[in-house]
């Protein structure tokens, strides 16, 4: 998982391009040049500076897991046995692995790890559950919590 780098020095200007880009990445730079006061070629040069920066980590396509058979979304919190000795590194190495979970926080307090997942079933919930926690010996304990609605779901971050 990336760490949280320093806050880089971001205009007036690449705040309203970041807003933009969050809400529809396909709108054109010319669009976003007109509604921001920058020229299409300014605006180019801008996104690409933080792209590679790294403040626009990737552009992707946000799907609703329900039309491609993914309607559960499950949050699990695991607790360990010990963090120590390389052990977190380990389990967070299982977590980045496992395709079913959409998101995965190492969080602090009593319990060590929030995860998403998104699966087909409670059967394929339970099979992950075979795998990464009942199939690891230093996870403590889970516990499920299963969404009966994803009532707000987003990729935006409030800038």
């Amino acid at each position: 998982m990336k760490k949280a780098k320093p806050s880089l020095s971001l205009d007036t200007f690449d705040l309203a391009i970041l807003r933009i880009l969050q809400q529809d990445a396909t709108v054109p730079q010319r669009l976003i040049g007109e509604s921001v006061g920058l020229s299409a070629p300014a605006v180019q040069r801008r996104i690409k500076r933080m792209q590679n920066d790294g403040v626009i980590a990737s552009q992707v396509a946000v799907l609703e897991p329900g039309y491609v058979g993914l309607p559960l979304t499950i949050v699990a919190e695991v607790e360990l046995k010990t963090e120590s000795g390389g052990r977190i590194d380990e389990v967070k190495a299982e977590f980045l692995q496992a395709e079913e979970i959409q998101q995965c926080y190492y969080v602090t307090g009593e319990t060590d790890f929030i995860l998403i997942l998104l699966v087909s079933d409670m059967a394929e919930y339970e099979a992950v559950t075979q795998r990464l926690f009942f199939g690891n010996e230093n996870i403590r304990k889970f516990k499920t919590f299963v969404a009966m609605d994803r009532t707000k779901t987003s990729t935006c971050v409030n800038i």
